[in-house]
């Protein structure tokens, strides 16, 4: 069953450096999406706050323990750029300092209202921001995609209410 949106929706998903969190967000939205019929109506992309790390791959474990559970994440790191605000409707931070750091990019009102942290659609887990696992060890990459995977099933029920 095909899932028809009434608009496209586009949703851009940060981080600090793009190779965690926001990329596995984005493959996680990209596949439950296709198992629900609605990528149709979906623009998905990623990007991070700090631009260190441009062009590159996702974190080698992360895309390890991504893959186990049947996601490919082949997305470049790139940097949030002044355009991103006119290009998506959805901007999803990952944690706090990341929220306020695409704030502060905002290039007007209207794009405040863009911005959100992922955690307002996670439900399984009493948490306020997506952990960076970057300096954890097999287990913290496993938990952010847990996490991630809570709020991304969550917003595609809200998306397609």
């Amino acid at each position: 069953m095909v899932l028809i949106m009434k608009d496209k929706k586009k949703i851009l998903f940060v981080c600090l450096g793009n190779i965690c969190r926001s990329p596995a967000a984005e493959g996680i939205m990209r596949a439950m999406a296709e198992e629900r019929g609605m990528s149709d109506g979906l623009e998905l992309d990623s990007a991070g706050t700090y631009g260190g790390h441009a062009g590159n791959l996702p974190d080698s474990r992360m895309r390890e323990a991504a893959s186990k559970r049947g996601y490919d994440l082949l997305h470049r790191s790139r940097r949030i750029t002044s355009s991103d605000f006119e290009d998506f409707d959805m901007i999803l931070t990952m944690d706090d300092a990341n929220y306020e750091n695409v704030c502060r990019l905002a290039p007007d009102p209207e794009s405040l209202q863009k911005i959100e942290r992922i955690t307002e659609y996670v439900a399984r887990f009493d948490i306020d921001h997506v952990p960076d696992p970057y300096y954890e060890g097999r287990d913290g990459f496993e938990y952010v995609l847990d996490i991630l995977e809570d709020a991304c099933a969550n917003l595609l029920d809200r998306l397609a209410e």
